[in-house]
């Protein structure tokens, strides 16, 4: 896989109602878009498999940021209990709260935004899409929990690409119901022979290969006509 030829990295701080939230921002020369992505279950935005994913985006000309969506104190507190990691509403705001921050911020404010989520960050990213519908313009969800995003998926308009292993079928069930309720255009990927972690040989290489290919088509639509009303394929 080729490699963007200037790309250029950083850490990033925001501020989500109190918390203050780490993350890691890289910015492609000339970037077509911005992907926020959302981790859950446990993870960080350390997670070898978003930042496969998010390295497959840059290399394509989008800018990356992989937040971890929990201060280091709550993430203590979430080894013991294990309940933040399912408090999507908290996520999603924290979500909301770095889209939001990065719309400010001089040079790449303005690009078009798509969030990724995975577990239950993509009930957090459907979320942030839900109530930012202005500003996010496409969701992909990698063995994710859309179905946690209760009420909001009826006011996800953003397309949203739904993407789940074929052996992991509880997940896919959940899947094909969130699906059924979103308000948008939207697609379920099953990827062949995956398992949830997606770590059959190929198998993350599929997902990275779909949410690209679904993110520049649809930023790079929003950035070619900001201004004009989005419609459905």
């Amino acid at each position: 896989m080729q490699r963007a030829v200037d790309q250029r990295e950083r850490p990033i701080a925001i501020s989500a109602g109190g918390a203050r939230l780490l993350g890691d921002l890289t910015l492609p020369a000339e970037p077509r878009g911005l992907v926020v992505f959302a981790h859950g279950s446990g993870s960080s935005r350390m997670s070898p498999r978003n930042r496969a994913v998010a390295q497959a985006l840059v290399d394509t000309g989008l800018a990356t940021v992989l937040m971890d969506l929990l201060t280091g104190e709550e993430e203590a507190v979430d080894l013991r209990t294990r309940h933040l990691r399912f408090d999507v509403e908290l996520l999603g705001r924290r979500v909301v709260a770095t889209v939001d921050a990065l719309g400010s911020e001089p040079g790449f404010g303005a690009l078009p935004v798509g969030t990724f989520g995975a577990s239950t960050g993509a009930a957090a990213a459907l979320i942030a899409a839900a109530d930012r519908p202005e500003r996010v313009h496409a969701v992909v969800s990698r063995g994710g929990r859309p179905d946690l995003a209760g009420d909001a998926l009826a006011r996800v308009t953003a397309p949203t690409l739904l993407i789940v292993g074929e052996r992991d079928p509880q997940v896919l069930r959940l899947n094909r119901e969130a699906q059924a309720l979103l308000a948008g255009e939207s697609r379920l990927e099953v990827v062949p022979g995956a398992t949830h972690l997606f770590e059959e040989p190929g198998a993350l290489e599929r997902v990275a290969a779909l949410a690209r290919e679904w993110f520049l088509r649809r930023l790079g639509a929003a950035a070619a006509a900001p201004d004009v009303s989005r419609k459905v394929d």
